[in-house]
């Protein structure tokens, strides 16, 4: 190609959408370090903020989702500001003039690929999860290629379109060198005991924060050591629920873990939600994992995320409405249990794909060359 590639990656909204739209952006300029990106994403929403961090200029959009009830007043102003943003993203294509428009999901993708499309931009979709989001399906037919992680998928998409490619991971978590004994030590615990990570993402997971709390005692009593990552909601109350119980020396608490790859090093067993960028994770680096998907997601995805590896004897579910009653429970006898835990790691490598990034940018690439 003659001229300096023009790229548009769109979507956001959660760190599942970003961080892969990111990892493909990162792999874009390794291969074009003259390649020229902009991001586009929903006013107001984390990508605002993460996507400068990572050195790329962003445009916003004031798209949002629908209310619930969908009857909801609210949703004439929701319907009034897509109409807007789909204008607003024809005036950034028209100026940018990029070759290919990217989706990765999310409020704003479904505004700038369909005016992306209109204008005859050819587009590329990234879906993360086993079941499709709804823009990404509406997405679907006017994609020229379609990139996934799971099989199956020609349920939601054109079969023709369909490349799996797997999800792109954060590189700082998969290419960590960091032993387990250091990793330990750096948050301050025995570098030779078991240890068990609990993460629910930045904002935290009431349901996996509540498992700890109720049972604290148990915790303490426990011949194993936690990194317990709160989110930055729950934190307070989760601290003051510790410290009203007294000391638990084999306890860490947090409400940010900044370097995931230490976290995971140094656990021997993850309690985690099964949100797609996380599971893709966890089959790279071969962490035996539970998983207590979220049931505040759209068409409950994170459950069939998690049963895609459970039914590989990849990973252990525990139901959200159960953790409280079951989950630390469960963990502990896991952990305790080196067979099951080489078990769990032998059979989620399986699953991992490797440079998943790499590959949908030579994808990119490919379109914009056409």
């Amino acid at each position: 190609m003659d001229k300096p590639l023009r790229i548009i990656i769109s979507g956001g909204g959660t760190g599942g959408h970003i961080f892969p739209a990111v990892s493909i952006a990162n792999a874009i300029m390794a291969k074009h370090p003259d390649a020229q990106i902009l991001f586009v994403g929903a006013l107001g929403r984390m990508e605002m903020q993460r996507v400068p961090q990572a050195g790329y200029q962003i445009k916003g959009l004031p798209v949002r989702g629908l209310a619930r009830p969908l009857y909801s007043p609210k949703n004439i102003g929701v319907i009034i500001d897509y109409f807007r943003s789909k204008r607003l993203a024809k005036k950034i294509v028209r100026s940018f003039k990029p070759q290919v428009a990217v989706g990765v999901g999310g409020y704003a993708s479904a505004a700038a690929l369909n005016a992306a499309e209109s204008l005859g931009v050819p587009c590329l979709i990234q879906e993360q999860n086993s079941y499709a989001g709804k823009t990404n399906k509406m997405l679907g037919s006017k994609a020229s290629v379609i990139c996934v992680a799971y099989d199956g998928m020609e349920r939601f998409f054109p079969a023709d379109k369909i490349i799996k490619t797997g999800n792109p991971v954060r590189q700082n978590v998969v290419n960590s060198d960091i032993t387990p004994q250091d990793a330990r030590k750096q948050f301050g615990l025995d570098p030779d005991k078991k240890t068990i990570l609990l993460v629910g993402g930045s904002l935290g997971a009431r349901t996996i924060n509540e498992s700890m709390k109720q049972h604290l005692d148990k915790v303490k009593a426990a011949d194993v050591q936690f990194i317990w990552q709160t989110g930055k909601y729950y934190n307070a109350e989760m601290n003051k629920a510790v410290a009203d119980f007294g000391e638990i020396p084999n306890l860490k608490v947090v409400d940010f873990i900044s370097d995931m790859g230490a976290a995971y090093k140094a656990a021997d067993l993850v309690i985690s939600r099964a949100g797609a960028s996380s599971i893709s994770e966890f089959c790279l680096i071969g962490k035996p994992v539970i998983l207590v998907p979220s049931p505040n997601v759209a068409e409950d995805h994170q459950t069939k995320n998690a049963m895609a590896l459970v039914s590989k004897d990849a990973a252990i579910y525990v139901k959200d409405a159960e953790a409280a009653d079951t989950l630390l429970d469960k963990a502990l006898a896991t952990v305790a249990d080196d067979a099951k835990l080489a078990s769990l790691k032998e059979n989620i490598l399986k699953l991992g794909l490797k440079n998943s990034a790499d590959v949908i940018a030579d994808e990119v690439i490919k379109l914009a060359n056409k």
